[in-house]
């Protein structure tokens, strides 16, 4: 890996810090994803979010539980994290006296991605993820990437040597898929495109002689969806095409166990509190077993 990548420009990576030791892990992996994109890494701590979340900083600083770091202290300590894992990247860092939500928000217009850590405390809390992270990804203009489950602190090298893909109802929408692809290529490992695809109850019950009929119009016309979904793919990417019947949730939560990243559409509506994901997004956000990307379209299509 040539640690000297991230000098030469480009929109930089940009990763939330705050002190507690998910958002530093996610340090790691942010580092190791802007050395496989060759842009800079940008980090941003908020002001307003909670103070007491800094006792791995603390620790790490040789200060007592008591004294927590300040915001400087944190992203100071974030910044050398990066460098001491790659001594050649381009790390820039700011304190941002705002609200996480916003701030966030509008560092994503700017950046190429957006990666976020996990903010629970337990084995418990870890399986819900914060309100900052789902409104980010509710409104960010670009990818943003929530690192859940067991990320081993790496981007690189690959654990599972699979990224997959959720291809959704808008097979003709890339934006998914394209970014699916490019982190495969990156990372020199499968992509793997999954098409979920169900049968309504009342047409596969009816004639004896028409059993499993329904059934195969609807897989099959998955399989073409996901072939449209793929022509634009690079010949130089290994993919894997997979039709699997049910939940499109439960399709792709069952994938992340065997993945090192999740990549699905963001498929966005107003709700009494706005603007928020929908289902699909929003489950695998809370309960995935490897980081998930959300990637935005114009249209709001999934």
């Amino acid at each position: 890996m040539n640690a000297r990548v991230g000098r030469d420009g480009g929109e930089p990576l940009v990763v939330g810090v705050d002190g507690s030791e998910p958002s530093l892990r996610a340090v790691d992996w942010a580092a190791d994803e802007a050395v496989l994109r060759g842009v800079p890494l940008r980090l941003v701590y908020a002001c307003l979010w909670d103070r007491y979340e800094g006792g791995a900083v603390a620790q790490g600083l040789g200060r007592p539980p008591a004294a927590p770091p300040s915001p400087r202290d944190v992203v100071d300590a974030g910044t050398e994290r990066a460098l001491a894992r790659h001594p050649g990247l381009r790390v820039t860092a700011d304190v941002l006296d705002e609200e996480p939500e916003y701030a966030l928000v509008r560092e994503g217009r700017k950046a190429s991605a957006l990666v976020l850590g996990t903010r629970g405390r337990s084995g418990v809390a870890e399986m819900l993820l914060g309100s900052v992270s789902l409104a980010v990804a509710a409104h960010a203009d670009c990818p943003v990437i929530v690192l859940r489950g067991s990320h081993d602190n790496q981007a690189t090298p690959p654990v599972h040597g699979r990224i997959v893909v959720g291809v959704g109802e808008d097979p003709k929408n890339s934006a998914t898929v394209r970014f699916a692809a490019e982190e495969a290529r990156r990372r020199g490992v499968t992509l793997e495109a999954v098409r979920a695809w169900r049968c309504p109850a009342h047409e596969s019950t009816g004639h004896p002689l028409l059993v499993g009929g329904p059934e195969r119009l609807y897989e099959e016309r998955a399989a073409e969806e996901l072939e449209t979904a793929l022509r634009d793919v690079p010949e130089d990417v290994e993919v894997r095409r997979r039709t699997v019947e049910g939940h499109a949730r439960r399709v792709l939560l069952d994938a992340s166990h065997q993945a090192d990243l999740l990549v699905v559409g963001a498929r966005r509506g107003e709700g009494h509190l706005g603007l928020q994901l929908g289902r699909v997004a929003h489950g695998l956000l809370h309960h995935s077993a490897c980081p998930v990307a959300v990637i935005p379209h114009p249209d709001g299509a999934a």
